[in-house]
């Protein structure tokens, strides 16, 4: 198809008779011997036509006034209640194999929008418009073979830049291919985006010191590029990036569009250099086309209807200028009549460049031709066969997600901050009960209540963090198919099991001994094993609470309150509830671990009582008596207490795996 021209005509990157299959499907590497077909097969050139897509968004107006008002007809109606806002009109534009689109225009102008829209992710009412890549429809397979880079950079901080992609590649390639070739496929991707040298180097984030980010923008092309993707989508890859690493960025783009993928990416202020490297520019204004052809003839057009700068400058500026409404008049930068400006524009293009565009999208010449027949062969059969095969089973998505969800945890459940906190904390509750008698009921009781205390708060104010932190990654790998959510909510929670445990485990051990608790092994194990259940049951909760409410502040706040609830109606402070508030004590986690953990202690109080003559009318301490008689011998069965930490250990996480199913991908 013969690019359209808004001037002087140009030779063309294609021959009219249809792509350069040199440059499409370059020949392989030598030593191609040694790279999984998967890297080689991907000769499928995409050419991705948009034609009148718009996208409007309905929100609600908050000045639409009383409900009062509106009665008496003194307010807006229903309708008025919402409004509707235009976020793209009418956007019409291709992109070939081996070229580079770049989208430009200030923020707020439709370019993410834009691009959701291309890659398939808006499925609103409110989309309108036609999408298409070589003349067809996105099928299924089609869409397997877009790649889609967002704008922030969504990685695991604690792994490497070579565990990140390691597992993206056992997780997301076919099951066809051995884990040996996996593993090369990520490291043929290491080597072609120039990630060598800070393979062994974690990724790192705001608080943890890691790779640069112009190579953990490369990291997040490289997920993509696994999959050698032949449309790859790139919203603001060079954001947070000075001018060397956006050219150096830019510069591997254009080595991946030589070997004949199709890239799109949006940009909100090239350098000069960047923008010589676009082989058609987009412009947006407000969600409207201001221009779009070729990036080396903006300039001159925009100079043929009445705009141009009046000392050299980078087009990128005097186009993102111009879509802001800035005229340049005598060497000097004012704001004259946006809105008119934008709308001589907005006119200039409908009358121009409009027709030009949509006649070149309407085509369907010689190229349709040719990708149909490379439709037809064997190359892509291979592909659509391959694409029918499940990317692996559930057990090995378990298995390679238990895998990386290790290596990530570890450093934030064993960091130096956590086990001090839990060290101290058993200390000091040793030092304090320091020895304490067995015939001191009252201070005992004590201890016990507060290691159900600090062991109800401690897991599930951490637990609920989980969910809310990992949304965002989440939401991105499920969005590209990489597993289903069952494997991943099990591989959290069996994750999370060893790493949970060994805190409690070396509190008790320290607090215990120390504490003069029953000095039998057998009571320090059953101990320990009812501590051990709380501690995932409160993880539970928090785990179900984070999943549910999805904000980590709001989150924090509910499970503070809950676990208070649980603690004033566990049994210690208050014996006789008032009738409304009573029926919390039985959903209480803190109420039914006091109880075992009396139970492990003292049994049913029968010796107890005997010990300190609470039979006898004189000569009794009654406040030890007291606690004997409400505490330890009128405590509830164990075996209710247990099977009730059971269905809570059961019930939270079943909630939580509920709500996260309710997350669209």
């Amino acid at each position: 198809m013969p690019m359209f021209s808004t001037g002087v005509e140009t030779p063309s990157r294609h021959s009219p008779d249809g792509p350069d299959q040199s440059k499409v499907c370059p020949p392989p590497p030598r030593d191609s011997c040694d790279i999984p077909s998967l890297l080689l097969s991907s000769c499928y050139p995409i050419t991705l036509k948009f034609m009148d897509v718009g996208y409007r968004v309905k929100f609600e107006n908050k000045n639409k006034g009383s409900n009062i008002k509106r009665i008496f007809g003194h307010g807006p109606t229903i309708s008025d209640q919402f409004q509707e806002r235009t976020i793209l009109n009418g956007i019409t534009g291709m992109a070939s194999p081996g070229e580079i689109l770049a989208i430009l225009g200030p923020s707020g102008s439709g370019k993410s929008t834009l691009l959701n829209a291309i890659a398939g992710r808006i499925q609103a009412n409110g989309f309108t418009g036609t999408v298409l890549t070589n003349n067809r429809k996105p099928a299924k397979q089609i869409m397997k073979r877009i790649g889609f880079v967002t704008q922030d950079d969504i990685l695991y901080p604690h792994l490497t830049v070579r565990e990140t992609l390691v597992f993206c590649s056992l997780l997301r390639l076919p099951k066809s291919l051995s884990k040996q070739d996996k593993t090369l496929v990520a490291e043929s991707v290491i080597s072609e985006l120039g990630l060598t040298k800070c393979g062994n180097t974690i990724i790192g984030n705001s608080f943890i010191r890691g790779i640069s980010g112009g190579e953990r923008k490369r990291v997040s092309i490289a997920h993509e590029m696994l999959i050698n993707p032949s449309l790859l989508i790139l919203d603001e890859p060079t954001s947070g990036l000075d001018a060397t690493a956006a050219y150096r960025l830019l510069l591997t783009l254009g080595t991946l569009a030589q070997k004949g993928k199709t890239i799109v990416t949006s940009m909100h202020q090239p350098s000069s250099r960047v923008y010589q490297m676009f082989d058609s520019v987009l412009v947006l204004s407000e969600g409207r086309c201001l221009y779009f052809g070729k990036g080396s003839e903006a300039m001159a057009y925009f100079e043929s209807v009445g705009y141009s700068p009046s000392f050299p400058m980078n087009p990128a500026d005097f186009l993102l200028d111009l879509a802001n409404g800035v005229c340049q008049l005598d060497g000097v930068s004012e704001l004259r009549d946006q809105p008119n400006v934008k709308q001589s524009l907005i006119a200039s293009y409908n009358t121009l460049l409009a027709p030009k565009v949509k006649a070149a999208c309407m085509e369907t010449g010689s190229i349709s031709a040719k990708e149909n027949g490379f439709i037809g062969s064997h190359s892509f059969k291979e592909h659509r066969s391959s694409d029918r095969i499940s990317i692996s089973s559930w057990f090995n998505q378990f298995s390679i997600l238990l895998q990386r969800s290790l290596k990530e945890r570890k450093h934030e459940s064993f960091n130096t901050l956590r086990i001090s906190q839990v060290i101290m904390a058993a200390v000091l509750a040793g030092l304090m009960w320091w020895h304490s008698d067995f015939r001191d009921i009252q201070d005992r009781l004590g201890l016990l209540f507060f290691m159900s205390i600090f062991w109800g708060v401690f897991p599930s104010s951490n637990s609920v963090f989980v969910f809310p932190q990992e949304r965002a990654i989440f939401v991105k790998e499920r969005a590209s198919g990489m597993y289903t959510l069952s494997s991943y909510f099990m591989s959290r929670i069996v994750g999370d099991l060893p790493m949970e445990l060994i805190l409690p485990t070396i509190f008790l051990s320290v607090t215990y001994w120390m504490a003069g608790l029953k000095p039998e092994l057998g009571a320090f194990l059953l101990t320990l094993l009812v501590l051990l259940g709380y501690v995932l049951v409160s993880q539970g909760l928090g785990l179900a609470l984070g999943a549910a409410i999805m904000d980590a502040k709001q989150a924090s706040t509910i499970v503070t309150i809950t676990m208070l609830a649980f603690v004033l109606t566990g049994g210690f402070y208050v014996h006789k509830l008032p009738p409304c508030m009573a029926w919390i004590k039985y959903i209480s986690t803190t109420f039914y671990v006091y109880k075992l953990l009396i139970n492990a202690q003292y049994g049913g109080g029968k010796n107890l009582s005997s010990l300190l003559g609470c039979s006898l009318p004189h000569g009794s301490d009654r406040a030890s008596c007291k606690f004997v008689e409400q505490d330890v011998a009128g405590q509830i069965s164990p075996a209710i207490s247990v099977c009730a930490l059971i269905f809570m250990f059961v019930g939270y996480r079943l909630l939580a795996y509920l709500a996260l199913r309710r997350i669209k991908a």
